[in-house]
């Protein structure tokens, strides 16, 4: 897992099991830092360091409270030179 920082948008990059996913570090619950957690490569599951809520990587939907809203994700490739791109347009979800 890597973060990135584009402006005031810090966003956390993931492979898990050889995919890439892109997920914006900010809980859902209380804005607080959401990247600088646990992360579960097995079931591609990001935990939230502050209460422990549960996101999916590939959609940033809640998994566990007391998260209930999804947190924003983003399309993430490889391009032609080998280097990983985030697409920081608007949200994949």
């Amino acid at each position: 897992m890597k973060i990135v920082v584009e402006g005031l948008l810090a966003i956390g990059v993931y492979n898990c099991s050889g995919q890439l996913y892109a997920i914006e570090d900010r809980c859902s619950h209380d804005d607080g830092p959401l990247c600088e957690g646990d992360w579960e490569a097995d079931g591609c599951v990001v935990v939230c360091p502050r209460h422990g809520a549960n996101f999916e990587l590939s959609t940033g939907r809640p998994l566990t409270l007391p998260a209930t809203q999804p947190v924003d994700t983003f399309p993430v490739r490889v391009d032609e030179r080998g280097w990983i791109v985030v697409d920081i347009g608007p949200p994949a979800r």
